[in-house]
């Protein structure tokens, strides 16, 4: 089936599961209304709190002009838990729901923050959009590309304002950085490298379903994504490490560093050319995205690679034994003509001459978050989405390139090394791309004959429409089969 026609069939249907989603008439808020005195203060309701959206209470809750309303978790246990945390700190309870629907009824929430897994993403935020809110949706924005793009379209059509969480963009010294090497300090930039080099143990795996306390409601957990029995100890955040709600850990802490790169490229669009090379090796559980995993984004200018490691080098010491790639572990090299920048975090960036000399080094405070959220209020009261340092335009172009090397990998199947050799021959940044990862399976002791590492097509993208070129197999997952009654809804062009 056609991306079109399937688009044609869900949307066909969007009356009727949208009547079975909706259980308020969402009317546009009026704008002056958020346009608030900074001495009046803004309503929140924050939608998922466990782990991110604990951080986002933590940083709403220290700010004098804002008042957190709603507390939503499909977990009673754990939202009943931070409402109490949250009024005990700012002096009056947030009400408690578990469904965050009920929430957009109130007309004194002015804003949603959302920190839910990464298949409610785009809902919560379309949703919120319609009942005339504004929304700040963590990363990655969204869980494919098609509804990435249609968070872009609700924004613009509503007027609202959309902020994604790569928190990055609010350092002052990345800022200053990427001036400085968009501005020719290095020369013309020749490529970039991001690398996720982060432990991922094994999730383990369970002979029989995951049995789930009463407290959860797991249909509504489910939200769009296929409601199927978990087979792994934990229901949450090991939800990143299965492709029906999560997008790996490229899609996971990887999407920092890929917003980084691609922002230090200056790159405004999905990159032209998409390839992967990677699985999930070391260990056999539950999850299915891959552990290990090089990415090739095609950008003719200066291409972009993306590095996912999980697994040690050391003697499997998973606290000391992760890789390190010229300064950067979980971070972004910018290599230029005249030299080259590593990003090490969230809040520095170390320039260095082409004999590894330091030249100079850009460094703020790490209070990046608190920062990001800032910006997004600043934003809600101006109404003015272009003073965003994350608007959601960028998070969804950051996301999909996370999405489409998943897409790649996806597609793809288990090669011999003779073989990768093949593929990667004749482009030398991915040839010593594959030849540093195969040099670290073997430190970890993975032989890539027997490992199943799995090579992708190499696929050709119309970066205007967003669609893929000659892959129909490939279009079909840049959306997903939603489950009636959460269909996300198309934007009118």
């Amino acid at each position: 089936m056609s991306l079109n026609r399937r688009r044609f069939l869900q949307n066909s249907a969007l009356a009727a599961s949208t009547a079975a989603f909706s259980r308020v008439e969402f009317v546009m808020a009026d704008d002056s209304k958020q346009s608030k005195s900074p001495g009046e203060k803004l309503g929140y309701a924050v939608v998922g709190v466990r782990g991110q959206g604990n951080g986002h209470l933590g940083v709403l809750t220290d700010r004098d002009d804002v008042e957190i309303l709603y507390i939503c978790d499909v977990d009673e246990e754990v939202g009943k838990q931070r409402a109490k945390q949250v009024g005990d700190k700012q002096g009056r309870m947030p009400k408690y729901v578990q469904d965050f629907r009920q929430a957009l009824e109130d007309p004194a929430v002015d804003c949603v923050s959302t920190a839910t897994p990464n298949h409610w993403h785009a809902l919560v935020t379309i949703t919120s959009l319609q009942a005339g809110k504004d929304v700040y949706v963590e990363k990655p924005a969204s869980h494919n590309v098609w509804e990435g793009r249609q968070m872009v379209g609700w924004t613009r059509n509503l007027g609202r304002i959309c902020q994604c969480g790569t928190q990055s963009r609010s350092s002052p010294s990345l800022q200053e950085a990427v001036d400085f090497v968009q501005g020719g300090g290095l020369g013309k930039i020749q490529y970039a490298v991001g690398t996720c080099y982060k432990p991922r143990k094994s999730i383990g795996q369970l002979d029989q379903p995951l049995e789930l306390p009463a407290t959860i409601d797991y249909d509504l957990w489910c939200g769009p994504a296929e409601k199927v029995d978990l087979y792994r100890p934990r229901l949450h955040y090991d939800w990143h490490w299965d492709w029906n709600t999560g997008n790996g850990d490229m899609g996971n802490q990887g999407i920092h560093q890929m917003d980084i790169a691609r922002w230090f490229l200056g790159a405004d669009a999905l990159s032209p050319q998409v390839m992967s090379i990677g699985g999930r090796l070391g260990y056999e559980d539950a999850g299915n995205t891959p552990n290990t995993q090089i990415v090739y984004h095609g950008y003719p200018d200066a291409p972009l690679i993306f590095e996912t490691r999980g697994l040690p080098q050391k003697d499997l010491d998973w606290s000391t034994g992760m890789d390190n790639y010229r300064g950067s572990q979980i971070g972004v090299i910018v290599q230029c003509e005249q030299g080259y920048v590593v990003i090490p975090n969230y809040y520095e960036a170390r320039v260095f001459d082409n004999d590894g000399n330091d030249v100079k080094t850009f460094k703020s405070d790490g209070n990046t978050l608190a920062r990001h959220h800032g910006n997004f209020i600043d934003a809600v009261r101006s109404r003015n989405h272009e003073e965003l340092n994350a608007d959601i335009l960028d998070g969804h172009l950051s996301s999909a390139l996370c999405h489409t090397g998943g897409i790649s990998h996806q597609l793809g199947a288990s090669a011999s090394a003779d073989e990768i050799e093949q593929k990667v021959r004749g482009n030398d940044l991915w040839a010593d791309s594959y030849s540093r990862l195969a040099d670290h399976l073997q430190a970890n002791g993975v032989s890539i004959e027997k490992s199943g590492l799995v090579v992708g097509p190499q696929l050709e993208m119309d970066t205007e429409a967003e669609e893929f070129v000659g892959s129909d197999d490939a279009n079909r997952l840049l959306t997903r089969n939603y489950r009636k009654g959460f269909v996300v809804p198309e934007a009118k062009a």
